[in-house]
């Protein structure tokens, strides 16, 4: 007797449809899977075989055969257990082969026939209800996330006895639509109130995040370089319901979607020590799975301490801030996971810190250009905003002054994103620091007169293309801080400040 169930494997954060076909026939006794197994998979017979007989059946002495096709495609993961299980048990005729038709399976079983969570639920169901599948069985633990598909009507199960019941004629438990709002929660966020001065640093980290620029914050220990990027969530605008789903199938993938949380509704700030490996960053791994890049996706990827990073950990980073994803080639096949951050790194200007303090600074001239040599010209050229964080005076530590706080600085973030979005409507981008470089002149343009300023700007801190067009991108963000009109000079003169400490430090007579 034959039978199919339909079920699916995540390749990058996107589900591939796989069938589990059963066949169930005379001849000498055997259980024998195909399809292209990772040896997990091949373990899954098992855990089938012994599950099963604990639960009460027993597999008779026939010859089984399972196939997980497409067979071009490698199987891995422990998610096959489930539907194996119960193919096998509709081609015994102990379930109605009809009660499968438009069925989605997805689950791991315990020796005892318990059913346990699986990675990758999200982009699996969301894919097989686009495939027009209405129903879906999944572990218990995951049926939250799940539900997060909305119009699907979802089984949570905690044994396989559960499947079976529901299966031959058992009640399904219909879910209304996941609605984001009644989720989403106000945290509270770290305030830029808590910090006196440094209102140069605290402008630039505004000028950032409203275009989504690239941050790199300089300066010696205790000037507040990590309290201001750990405060940058506090100004990032709210995720549309799009973003959650995209963001919120990454950490599926990767097993971060905690059961019973819902979709991510806030930005993320991922800040990764320095020891952090290249998978780690990028992702990898035997079993493919997303990095920290990933997981920051439509948020903000804080590097603390960048040249203490491993030089070649860092190279990682150059592909993906102009791709906004991430490739893996394995010989499995290519997986590829959204990476569309914002990165914001800190530093000190040596190892000691107090560079170019020659009073205080213990560094070598050969140490000092050593350290910053470890972060390559070619990741600088990728960052938009270079600032110096100086040391706080006695008077500013202490003085009384108001700061302003995060929430009158997030207002004028998200209307200046809002320019942008109006700009952008129809493109393929949303905000001024993805600018194709084909598109600057129709949305960076100058006048004549500042063409021919930038161009002795261009001579005078020799530029390259693409520092140039990143300052162009800060100083259209600036204009629309300011309204959205015309670029102006002190638009461009700003931008060229902060682009003013790669002389300072790296190009130094």
């Amino acid at each position: 007797m034959y039978s199919i169930v339909s079920t699916a494997i995540i390749c990058g954060i996107k589900s591939v449809p796989v069938c589990v076909e059963a066949d169930v026939g005379d001849g000498m006794p055997v259980f024998e899977m195909v399809g292209f197994l990772a040896s997990e998979v091949k373990e899954a017979k098992e855990r089938v075989r012994t599950a099963l007989r604990n639960v009460g059946y027993p597999l008779p002495p026939k010859r089984i055969t399972v196939n997980l096709a497409p067979a071009d495609i490698r199987k891995s993961g422990s998610g096959f257990d489930l539907p194996v299980a119960v193919a096998i048990l509709a081609a015994l005729g102990m379930i109605p082969t009809e009660a499968l038709h438009g069925v989605f399976v997805i689950g791991e079983i315990g020796l005892k026939g318990d059913v346990q969570p699986v990675h990758g639920v999200l982009p699996m169901v969301a894919e097989a209800k686009e495939r027009g599948i209405s129903r879906c069985i999944v572990p218990a633990a995951n049926r939250r996330e799940a539900e997060l598909a909305a119009d699907m009507q979802v089984f949570g199960a905690d044994s396989l006895e559960d499947v079976i019941r529901l299966l031959n004629g058992g009640d399904w438990t219909g879910t209304t639509a996941y609605n984001i709002e009644e989720t989403a929660k106000e945290e509270a966020y770290l305030d830029f109130a808590d910090i006196h001065g440094q209102r140069l640093v605290k402008r630039a980290c505004e000028v950032a995040v409203a275009g989504m620029h690239n941050l790199l914050l300089i300066g010696p220990p205790g000037a507040g370089k990590t309290m201001m990027a750990m405060r940058i969530p506090s100004i990032l605008p709210p995720l549309s319901e799009e973003e959650q789903m995209e963001l919120s199938k990454v950490y599926s993938v990767g097993g971060l979607l905690s059961e019973g949380s819902g979709l991510v509704t806030k930005r993320p700030f991922r800040a990764p020590h320095h020891t952090i490996s290249m998978q780690g960053l990028a992702g990898g791994g035997r079993v493919p799975k997303p990095g920290e890049i990933s997981f920051a996706h439509k948020g903000v990827l804080f590097l603390d301490e960048l040249p203490e990073f491993q030089k070649e950990t860092l190279e990682v980073l150059r592909q993906p801030l102009e791709e906004k994803c991430v490739r893996l080639v394995r010989l499995q096949g290519t997986f590829e996971y959204p990476a569309d951050f914002m990165l914001v790194a800190a530093m000190n200007p040596c190892r000691c810190g107090y560079y170019p303090d020659m009073n205080r600074c213990t560094c070598t001239q050969t140490a000092v250009d050593r350290y910053l040599a470890r972060v390559s010209r070619p990741l600088l050229n990728r960052i938009d905003i270079c600032v110096e964080a100086p040391q706080l005076t006695f008077g500013e530590l202490t003085g009384n002054g108001t700061e302003e706080p995060s929430a009158v600085i997030r207002k004028r973030v998200i209307a200046a994103q809002k320019i942008q979005r109006e700009r952008y409507r129809g493109e393929a981008f949303l905000c001024n620091s993805q600018i194709p470089a084909a598109r600057i002149r129709e949305f960076c343009g100058l006048s004549k007169k500042q063409e021919n300023y930038m161009e002795q700007v261009y001579r005078k801190l020799e530029l390259t293309a693409r520092a140039y067009h990143k300052l162009l991108k800060v100083a259209r963000t600036l204009a629309d801080m300011d309204g959205g009109g015309q670029i102006g000079d002190c638009h461009l003169n700003e931008a060229i400040c902060y682009r003013s400490l790669d002389k300072k430090f790296w190009e130094r007579p």
